[in-house]
């Protein structure tokens, strides 16, 4: 089963969940201990199915951009910038990454989420690493617990509580190979099928270089094949990959990329630099079978997930692989 056909069933048994109904029960009624918010019921399923797109991981490029793109003021996952991080100690030129700012339930100004686990405290967010479902158990290691689900657009800070999530119920695990207070994955089996996600905990950290971010993934020496992908193919959904050829080249753009600079999203993209399709993006499948996604800017930035931070590599290094992939 391919990734497509993988997540063509996802979606097809998370429709059937009962979690689903649950959240379509949820929303329903907390809609009507909010009537004196007057918010019409198609907005809130238009909402509930943005929660559901994301967590199933069929975001569109348009939800996508949407993510990457300016924070709406009404987001649920937004950043505080008032906020001082937790993670590193913090020197000139590094970029603080609060943790998320939890909504305010009485505040009635509509919500967009995506999906998201509570654990330890932190929020862990649908990663932009890919497991397929075939390779998911290999990489499951100690369960950590059972999310209850329950959290919505109209959870107040209350309900963030351990485990609490909005994907529903499922087992939570650390993933082999990796810091769960960077990566965690959701995996349960129905029927024989396997349903696996991963998520990361991007916030709350201090980012003094690429290492900090990009170094958690454990890239260096565990590329197992590596494809890119243009804007026009990533933006129409063609997914027209071709392989990435030099694997020097790679390596010296991933050395590169784990001592790059890191520069704060919000002023470039308060600057329009997702207006420009001057972008490409690359696959990186490393040996454990997890599949890496980064978006390369023309202007020599790189950025990974949802982070609201960008990695400006060394020229020589981000040209030569930018370069590289020539159509």
């Amino acid at each position: 089963m391919n990734e497509d056909q993988f997540r063509s069933t996802y979606k097809k048994a998370v429709d059937s969940m009962n979690p689903s109904e649950e959240m379509k029960k949820g929303l329903l009624a907390k809609m009507e201990q909010h009537q004196e918010t007057k918010r019409p019921r198609k907005t809130i399923f238009i909402a509930a199915s943005i929660v559901l797109a994301a967590g199933i991981g069929l975001a569109s490029p348009t939800i996508w951009n949407q993510l990457n793109g300016p924070a709406s003021p009404a987001e649920v996952a937004q950043v505080d910038p008032g906020t001082s991080g937790t993670g590193g100690a913090a020197s000139a030129g590094s970029v603080v990454i609060p943790k998320l700012k939890l909504p305010d339930s009485s505040s009635g100004v509509k919500a967009s989420m995506i999906a998201l686990v509570v654990y330890k405290g932190n929020i862990y967010t649908q990663s932009a690493t890919r497991i397929e479902a075939a390779d998911a158990a290999a990489l499951r290691g100690d369960r950590l617990g059972r999310t209850t689900g329950g959290i919505d657009e109209l959870s107040g800070k209350d309900e963030y509580t351990e485990l609490s999530s909005n994907i529903g119920e499922t087992d939570i695990y650390t993933v082999k190979g990796y810091d769960s207070g960077f990566l965690i994955m959701s995996y349960s089996e129905i029927d024989g099928q396997v349903f696996a996600e991963l998520y990361e905990h991007t916030n709350g950290i201090t980012v003094n270089s690429g290492a900090d971010l990009i170094g958690k993934l454990n890239l260096e020496g565990r590329i197992a094949s590596a494809q890119w992908e243009s804007f026009d193919s990533w933006n129409n959904g063609l997914q027209q990959y071709a392989p990435l050829s030099g694997s020097e080249t790679l390596d010296g753009f991933l050395s590169a990329l784990l001592a790059a600079k890191p520069l704060a999203a919000e002023p470039l993209i308060a600057q329009g630099i997702y207006d420009s399709e001057d972008r490409k993006v690359i696959y990186l499948e490393l040996q454990d079978k997890t599949r890496v996604q980064l978006v390369l800017f023309g202007q020599g930035l790189v950025r990974y997930g949802d982070a609201p931070v960008f990695f400006e590599v060394e020229s020589g290094a981000f040209q030569a692989l930018w370069n590289s992939m020539e159509q």
